[in-house]
């Protein structure tokens, strides 16, 4: 990483560490759901930015770890953390197993599949009354706890998801620049090539998947201990595509571009109020406005060189020499 990409993100990180020191109220809530949305976007650019897998279902993996912390510490006592950590390996196995037979799919018939995914999710959790409570949802999550130290108000969570996103994009970081971040992207690139080359597709695709779930999972752990109440509303289908329209704003294969999409489109909504029901349609008319004069999305803003590069590159047929994604 270079010197100066290093220091800028050490600034940027100290400014939105220096937040809650300027805002109250709605505005620690509102930065806490960019911080949260930020988080499962950075894991849906594994699935979609690097291996190239249109998936519809983002929020219904947030939402299974989102239900099961709030089943666990309301209904059976769990320590919240011992029911983050289940519900983060039970989502994890979700996705492989639906990824296994998912993405035998692909291109809009696999957009078609994790789109009814999310709605089969949606009707379950809305209709298993007994458990999750039906369209009521379930309150009364238990708040985490840092020993003495109960994140139960909005600036001491922030500042706690706001690590928790930090160490989960180093860590992405550090993946994207692997040898299994590059025989992702291999796969993405060209399929066929890729497998004349003895990757196993298949598993580094299922492996992808999972990995966006996992992230997807930690958002939705945090999302239930921020709001503590989950209901089928919170991740229906319309949620993932919000998901994908936030890479894609943000800019597609990008850390920092997750982040800024993520950022940009929790913001952007809430600084239109101010026109009244027409900031839906002023929020359409931005979104198409950024897509069409920054195709790349806003992080070609903050590097428009390295992003040129990748476009004249794009296209060209990846090769990679054995090796498999571990």
């Amino acid at each position: 990483m270079k010197r100066s990409h290093l220091l800028c993100g050490l600034a940027v990180l100290a400014l939105a560490a220096a937040l809650p020191l300027y805002t109250q109220g709605y505005g620690n809530r509102l930065a806490n759901t960019a911080v949260i949305s930020a988080i499962a976007v950075i894991g849906l650019n594994f699935v979609f930015g690097y291996a190239g897998l249109i998936s519809l279902a983002h929020a219904a993996f947030m939402g299974v770890a989102a239900y099961l912390v709030a089943v666990l510490t309301t209904t059976h006592g769990w320590n919240p953390w011992l029911a983050a950590l289940l519900a983060i390996a039970a989502t994890c196995l979700v996705s492989y197993i639906t990824g296994r037979i998912l993405l035998r799919l692909k291109g809009h018939y696999l957009a078609l599949a994790t789109l009814g995914l999310n709605v089969s999710f949606t009707i379950v959790v809305s209709n298993w009354i007994d458990i999750t409570g039906g369209t009521n949802g379930i309150s009364g999550i238990a708040p985490l706890t840092l020993g003495a130290i109960k994140l139960d108000d909005e600036p001491s969570f922030y500042l706690f998801s706001l690590a928790v996103l930090t160490l989960l994009a180093l860590l992405a970081a550090r993946i994207r620049h692997s040898h299994a971040g590059r025989t992702l992207m291999a796969v993405r690139d060209d399929e066929l090539a890729s497998a004349m080359t003895g990757l196993p597709v298949t598993e580094v695709k299922v492996a992808a998947f999972t990995l966006g779930a996992a992230y997807a999972a930690v958002a939705g752990c945090l999302f239930a201990f921020h709001i503590r109440f989950v209901s089928p509303e919170d991740f229906n289908f319309s949620h993932s595509i919000i998901y994908l329209a936030m890479l894609v704003v943000g800019g597609e294969g990008s850390i920092v571009g997750a982040i800024l999409g993520a950022v940009s489109v929790t913001l952007l909504p809430e600084l239109l109020r101010g026109v009244g029901n027409a900031y839906l349609l002023v929020f359409g008319v931005l979104v198409l406005v950024i897509l069409i004069v920054l195709p790349r999305g806003l992080i070609s803003l903050i590097d428009p060189a390295t992003y040129r590069r990748r476009g004249k590159r794009r296209g060209r047929r990846a090769v990679v020499h054995g090796g498999s994604l571990s």
